[in-house]
């Protein structure tokens, strides 16, 4: 038996207290289960080392989501807030999404002080190297062991360990071994992971070098200016909470062709394509030597100036992440207009990591191979602070339920982007760091932002997330829209009624009388719009509004999808022996069951989902199940 200094116990440990491990152990000790929470350093604590942002394009739904189950990062950062967009305002509601520029010290201050507060969960300063495990009567986790060889038993672990799994930083021809902004890697805990048989890869991301504001000339700048009156994350703020805010403006500037030309002349000496960058990077934020290689066509790209925080000088880059040696970082910022006499704060560096083959888990983010051991955010990956809380939230509550004794919760791909995210993950696994897009899910339509509590919050009430008193206006905000739906629809005018509104906007009069449903249906009406003919309008709040329009808006394409969601519910209920031998079900092709044994899906949709698997496997199948 090893020698310990000191012996401790909790129920639930997390590794990590990135935004993956905050809302698992948030989650886990808001269900009454005592939990610790590990970091390798307090001051680390919700940090972003990236784009201090909050949300973006499908991003924004994931916090809605998390906000929606009683996660924490829609909360906070409404409190953060420098600057509000929603994005893709010119396209179809589905794909619109909430983005906000954050404060980043104070996001990480509130969190911090959020999990100091809470009942039931510790938050120690501690680097866990070892994850114990037990066998009788199967593999389960039994406790870690910190660098200081303390030893914690405990029921469950959630690895959330972000980029620092064995990291290292790369700018051109340097590398040394660090975290994310210059703190120090995680050393040990991988071997003890491989150890236990668990899978891991290399991936790798990279960040952008920090200006200093005074040296920046905005008057040669785009000044991109934040909404008005944007609604907040969290359900419980009022929805006028931002408006005495000021927001503080962003800004836009573009390469050049001597940007261009700088950073093609050295692009050997870049950490990405001189080899000594091993790990896959990321598809849709790569950095600007690989976006000038895989867009040699494009003449310019275009990049933000984002503030960092109301209390610095420093400014984000958005969209010129590089691993170019530092004096080529200097020249090519000096090549932007209002950059000629940029200081550089923080110089870009490119990060590797080891992160887990995903396929080892299960929806409920548990490995397969190890009871007790789940896993979240980037160390799953993922890059983006918002997937990496999603897991995190998941994982959270699925420890606290196996320690509770009670059902794991399993988000439907049909019922969320959370679901989306984690049945990508299990089912599919990626070969790169995964980035949520509005485009991976096929049921897009049905799972907008403005409707994420009235699909998420009953289900994050029962599983004790959410109070009493939320739930109860939650039922009242839903009664409130299904009112205002039904209304719309039984309040009808005339032709003569309708007539100078409809022909002033230049839409086709009414030949006979029309509910105003039926006029909201026309694409180029809005619900805002309608009130010249909607004289006993009530009062609503303006969520309540946004939903029923959007909901009659969009009436005839959801219900198709979700037709497409009973017709694919047989399948998503049909489970799946877990003894079952598919190497020895004839018809089935070799491929298909080496992809089926080694993922071992809980369902037949699930099944249909792994790449390698075509319908014609699931026909066998089905047959299979028959026959058994």
């Amino acid at each position: 038996m090893p020698s310990y200094t000191n012996s401790c116990s909790t129920r639930v440990a997390v590794i990590g207290a990135g935004h993956a491990g905050i809302e698992a152990a948030l989650a886990s000790a808001r269900r009454g289960v005592d939990t610790v929470l590990f970091t390798m350093s307090l001051d680390s604590v919700g940090n972003m080392p990236c784009n201090p942002s909050i949300g973006g394009t499908a991003k924004g739904h994931l916090v809605y989501e998390i906000d929606a189950l009683g996660g924490e990062m829609g909360r906070a950062a409404d409190l953060v807030t420098l600057q509000s967009r929603t994005l893709n305002m010119g396209k179809g509601a589905a794909v619109q999404s909430k983005r906000v520029q954050a404060d980043r010290r104070e996001y990480q201050k509130i969190m911090k002080h959020t999990l100091e507060t809470t009942p039931n969960l510790r938050l120690i300063q501690a680097e866990i190297v070892e994850i114990l495990t037990e066998d009788s009567p199967t593999k389960h986790v039994c406790g870690v062991v910190t660098k200081l060889k303390e030893r914690w038993a405990c029921d469950c672990v959630v690895i959330a360990t972000g980029t620092y799994l064995e990291s290292a930083i790369f700018v051109g021809d340097v590398s040394y071994e660090a975290g994310p902004d210059g703190l120090l890697p995680s050393k040990g805990l991988s071997a003890s992971l491989e150890a236990l048989g668990i899978k891991l890869a290399r991936f790798k991301t990279g960040t952008p070098a920090r200006v200093k504001r005074q040296s920046i000339d905005f008057s040669v700048l785009e000044e991109q200016p934040g909404e008005e009156n944007p609604l907040p994350y969290h359900s419980l703020h009022r929805e006028d909470l931002f408006s005495q805010l000021t927001q503080i403006p962003c800004h836009i500037v573009y390469t050049n062709s001597e940007t261009h030309r700088i950073i093609l002349e050295n692009i050997t000496r870049s950490a990405l394509y001189s080899g000594k960058i091993h790990g896959t990077g990321p598809r849709y934020c790569p950095s600007i030597e690989d976006k000038l290689v895989r867009f040699a066509d494009k003449e310019r790209h275009q990049l933000f100036v984002e503030p960092v925080g109301k209390e610095t000088e420093e400014m984000y880059i958005q969209g010129f992440s590089t691993s170019l040696p530092t004096d080529v970082q200097v020249k090519m910022l000096h090549s932007l207009p209002g950059f000629e006499n940029a200081e550089i704060m923080r110089y870009a560096y490119a990060i590797e990591y080891d992160c887990a083959v995903p396929t080892q888990m299960n929806a409920t983010l548990e490995f397969k191979s190890i009871e007790g051991l789940f896993g979240a955010g980037q160390f799953n990956g993922t890059s983006g602070y918002e997937e990496a809380a999603a897991q995190g939230l998941v994982a959270g509550i699925n420890a606290a339920n196996r320690v509770l004794g009670c059902e794991p919760m399993v988000l439907e791909r049909s019922g969320s982007y959370i679901g989306t995210l984690i049945d990508d993950l299990v089912t599919k696994g990626t070969n790169e760091p995964y980035r949520m897009m509005t485009s991976r899910s096929e049921y897009r339509l049905l799972l907008r932002q403005d409707n994420a509590d009235l699909r998420l919050t009953p289900i994050g009430y029962a599983q004790g997330l959410i109070s009493e008193e939320r739930y109860q206006r939650f039922l009242q905000k839903k009664a409130m829209q299904e009112e205002e739906k039904e209304r719309l629809e039984h309040t009808h005018v005339s032709p003569a009624d309708a007539h100078d509104f409809l022909t002033s906007i230049g839409e086709t009069p009414l030949k006979s009388g029309a509910s105003l449903a039926d006029l909201l249906r026309r694409p180029p009406i809005t619900y805002a719009q309608l009130a010249i003919l909607d004289k006993n309008r009530p009062a609503l709040p303006v969520a309540v509004k946004t939903t029923a329009e959007v909901d009659i808006k969009y009436a005839g394409y959801a219900n198709r999808q979700l037709s497409e969601v009973e017709r694919h519910r047989k399948l998503e209920e049909r489970k799946l022996p877990a003894e079952i031998d598919y190497k020895s079900i004839r018809g089935l092709r070799i491929e298909a069951a080496q992809k089926l044994d080694q993922i071992r899906p809980l369902t037949l949709g699930q099944a249909s989902r792994i790449s390698g698997v075509n319908p014609a496997d699931i026909s066998v199948l089905l047959i299979y199940l028959g026959v058994k």
